[in-house]
């Protein structure tokens, strides 16, 4: 993490004075463009994880399958979602990227060097299974955007693979990484809620994506398991981590709500009703969005509108830092409930594309991933990861005829 007040301007900077639809243009036009031309390793392949304040990208800085499947999706989307060949193109880097990860288990490992090494460390050697929600996410929409028969293999073959190495049978819970020998020990990792959230994404994504109605079951059966042991039904909120033993975190930790987490979970909620599944869940994502809506929010000052970082879920403290990615999560939820592009929550969601442009992105060489109240950096490198975040909030944003379509 590196610290700073100022930085250099982007190599294409934003359109001044500021207008919604203008940044959104330049984006995708411009913005987007120049960080794949700043960001593809034409000698090693894939994308740099990361550019720094000066959006360079940092010399020997590993690359991770975290990064490449985002990507890949993110790419694949958009080149589902334009005429642009450019995004494809894109897309392709990132797919011919995944292959060097792949164990002989049919996971995929955590990192690797930035010339495609492989490193010894355990937690890169680790296959995540948040990982590999990714590459199931990635893949199916590659294989949407190009007929590619072998894609689909890959994705039922990592689905086996995670059944047999990353689901414990006593639960039927996702465990933390492969490297997790007894799931209930009180030194495993606490099982945590977003491995689950984006494997039910994942699976949706599947079946919307073409691949059979056997993963629309799978994201039933997933996104259950998720609120049986996250959601708290008292307050209608999900929780982050439990205990090995599926207690609740003591203290600050089992109060930590995360607001991305409250809205992300919402529309997923939502998208498998539209998409024929459970129409109860609907219900559930509206609970959701009403403790977000009422505690998740800033009510004043630069940030204004914006998503904070947590709150408790008995909302007796906030935690007053800014990511970025909660911005874009909240943008999805409040586009999927306007009825048109000036009532409510459409005027939410163009707040948030508003503060996410005038303060993580303008006068940056790339954009940001943290500010305090005042709009100061706090976490100032522009994560290749969060453009899946990016571009799935604006995607959803022009869905809804909020702005303009990439």
């Amino acid at each position: 993490m590196t610290h700073s007040t100022t930085a250099p301007v982007a190599s294409v900077p934003m359109p001044a004075p500021y207008d919604r639809g203008a940044a959104v243009t330049w984006f995708w036009h411009s913005f987007l463009p120049d960080w794949v031309a700043r960001a593809h390793d034409a000698e090693f392949g894939g994308f740099a994880d990361f550019l720094d304040v000066n959006g360079q990208v940092p010399e020997g800085a590993p690359k991770t399958i975290l990064a490449q499947a985002r990507l890949l999706f993110t790419f694949a989307h958009l080149a589902l979602s334009s005429d642009n060949h450019a995004y494809r193109e894109a897309a392709q880097i990132a797919h011919d990227s995944l292959a060097q990860f792949r164990k002989p288990s049919g996971l995929y490992r955590r990192a690797l060097g930035a010339k495609g090494e492989q490193l010894t460390d355990a937690g890169d050697v680790q296959a995540r299974s948040y990982d590999q929600t990714f590459v199931i996410f990635g893949l199916s929409t590659w294989a949407k955007l190009t007929g590619c028969a072998n894609a689909s293999t890959e994705i039922e073959t990592l689905w086996q693979a995670v059944e047999a190495h990353l689901i414990d049978p006593a639960t039927n819970m996702l465990i933390d990484h492969d490297g997790v020998t007894d799931p209930a020990h009180a030194d495993a990792p606490n099982p945590a809620q977003n491995p689950h959230m984006h494997m039910y994404e994942a699976a949706l994504q599947a079946y919307e994506m073409g691949q059979g109605d056997v993963w629309l079951e799978r994201a039933k059966r997933m996104r259950a398991k998720g609120l049986e042991y996250f959601f708290d039904t008292e307050t209608g909120t999900i929780a982050e981590f439990i205990k090995p033993d599926l207690s609740p975190l003591d203290g600050k930790d089992g109060q930590w709500r995360e607001v991305g987490h409250q809205c992300e979970w919402a529309w997923l909620l939502q998208r498998e009703v539209d998409l024929g599944g459970d129409p109860a869940m609907a219900e559930i994502a509206a609970r959701l969005m009403s403790f977000a809506d009422g505690n998740g929010f800033c009510d004043q000052g630069v940030l204004k509108g914006a998503a904070f970082d947590a709150v408790a879920c008995d909302t007796s403290w906030t935690e007053n830092t800014f990511l970025l990615w909660p911005q874009t999560e909240a943008i999805k939820a409040q586009a999927m409930r306007s009825q048109s592009p000036d009532d409510l929550y459409a005027t939410r969601a163009k707040a948030l594309c508003d503060v996410i442009f005038q303060r993580y992105f303008d006068g940056r060489a790339a954009y940001i991933n943290q500010v305090d109240p005042d709009g100061n950096p706090i976490w100032d490198e522009a994560l290749s990861r969060l453009l899946y975040h990016l571009v799935l909030g604006f995607t959803e944003g022009a869905r809804f005829n909020l702005w303009p379509a990439p």
